[in-house]
């Protein structure tokens, strides 16, 4: 283990060799300097965990060397060195962002106190700093794997939402990588410090729903024997994720909407509101604006909470971010079930960029994992992959489309054919899926998102009658 290495600087060379004897025989790495100048060339060349230097020195004194060293070197503790009858000077480097100090003469006992609380606070400070980098890494953009357009689109949109107050809808399909995306967010606001409260609004029973969202006193039903903080409030300052929001009941709309609007909750079974300050994401696989035309999601929260929307795209529209998504996925698992000799053969990627992953991010990540654990040998091979993926796929059914001069919107086009396979098939889901090729939730979120239901075919129908 290497030594703790503390920086002495002072221009008169006894007290300098007197404090680096000292401070040896405690067991530290010591160098020294004769000046701030000199001082700040070593800090640029050596890895140091503190610095004592005098207050009275020619050319740069200290209170200016701690100036630079806070500026250049702002992990680094300082502990000042002043004379005894020069108290103020020791209070002026405290506010200048000093760690402590002590006076001239100096006592021993003492500087092996101060040095030790100054080291100690160092090695906090640095790891609290790399748990800060790792969540970074772990939860900022760069967490979320791929480079295609599609991703990259919603991804730059999200990094500047990120440094705003206003409320983010986050919409796509189960499995497309939500709460990541909200997490990333979180992690690079100015509310990155703060708490990040996540609540699934359709896991939770909606008869308990309002007291884990805004809390309760004791006694406002049977049961409530003490005061219960709701996750609004315990991320007060932060920001609130608000999962599935689609599900959450009409009569907590309205409750939902006074946070929004004017930062205030109400604890249930308390009649005096409390004032909150969060960051409201909000998630949701459903076509909400759908849910407003059917009046089971109030017109005026769905505007409030869209004010930045973002739609993250299913994988099956990303296919060029599936090899790399599968080298992470595969590095990520093989490392937790310690099995690093495994070994996926590039010749197989084509097969996961085949399917379609109907269970987008998730369902992918899922698979992996499940080769990893149950791999027989040492290398994952065809008959270990999944039916699904070891079919080879079909000969591709070509379309003969007439594309316009002035262009098509494929949201058309997709609403178009979506609608025609329901027509052959009825209206029976399970069958246009199997007719498209796509799974049956995935048919659900399309239907879902260009609000087609069976009134549309009876409009249809009513119109081609008429």
């Amino acid at each position: 283990m290497s030594l703790l290495r503390v920086l002495v600087v002072d221009d008169d060379e006894s007290l300098r060799r007197i404090t680096r004897m000292q401070l040896e025989e405690m067991g530290y790495g010591v160098l020294d300097a004769s000046s701030g100048h000199e001082a700040l060339a070593l800090l640029s060349a050596e890895p140091l965990s503190l610095v004592l230097t005098d207050y009275r020195m020619p050319g740069m004194d200290g209170l200016e060397l701690l100036g630079r060293i806070r500026s250049e070197h702002p992990l680094i503790p300082v502990v000042m060195i002043t004379a005894f009858g020069s108290i103020g000077n020791a209070v002026e480097a405290i506010k200048a962002g000093a760690f402590d100090y002590i006076t001239k003469p100096i006592d021993f006992e003492q500087l092996a106190i101060v040095v030790r609380r100054a080291l100690e606070h160092h090695a906090l400070v640095e790891e609290v700093q790399a748990l800060r980098s790792m969540l970074d890494r772990k939860y900022g953009f760069d967490a979320i794997i791929g480079r295609s357009k599609a991703l990259l689109h919603v991804l730059d949109q999200a990094a500047r939402a990120a440094q705003s107050r206003a409320t983010v809808l986050i919409r796509g399909e189960t499995g497309t990588g939500k709460e990541l995306l909200a997490r990333a967010i979180h992690a690079n606001s100015p509310r990155r410090h703060k708490p990040f409260v996540t609540i699934n609004c359709g896991a939770i029973p909606s008869a308990l729903l309002e007291s884990e969202l805004f809390g309760h006193v004791r006694g406002a039903f049977t049961g409530a024997v003490a005061h219960k903080m709701g996750r609004v409030e315990a991320a007060d300052g932060g920001t609130l994720f608000l999962d599935e929001i689609a599900e959450m009941p009409p009569e907590l709309q309205v409750k939902l909407l006074r946070l929004v609007q004017e930062g205030e909750i109400e604890k249930v079974g308390s009649p005096a509101p409390l004032r909150v300050d969060v960051r409201i994401i909000a998630a949701t696989h459903r076509n909400l604006e759908a849910r407003v035309e059917d009046g089971q999601f109030r017109e005026d929260l769905y505007y409030r909470l869209s004010v930045i929307p973002l739609e993250l795209p299913p994988l099956r529209e990303r296919p060029d971010d599936i090899p790399a998504l599968v080298e992470h996925f595969f590095l990520k698992s093989r490392e937790r079930h310690g099995r690093p000799e495994l070994r996926l053969p590039p010749a197989l990627v084509s097969c996961f960029t085949a399917w379609h992953w109907p269970g987008n991010v998730r369902e992918l990540e899922n698979v992996i994992e499940r080769l990893v654990v149950l791999a027989p040998g040492d290398e994952i091979s065809r008959n270990d992959l999944p039916e699904n993926l070891r079919r080879q796929p079909g000969p591709a059914n070509t379309l003969n489309i007439e594309i316009p001069p002035q262009g098509v919107s494929l949201e058309a086009v997709e609403r178009s054919l979506i609608l025609e396979a329901l027509k052959r098939c009825d209206w029976n889901q399970s069958r246009a899926a199997r007719f498209l090729d796509i799974s049956r939730k995935t048919l659900i979120y399309r239907m879902e998102k260009y609000n087609l239901r069976r009134e549309t075919r009876d409009a249809a129908g009513a119109r081609s009658a008429g």
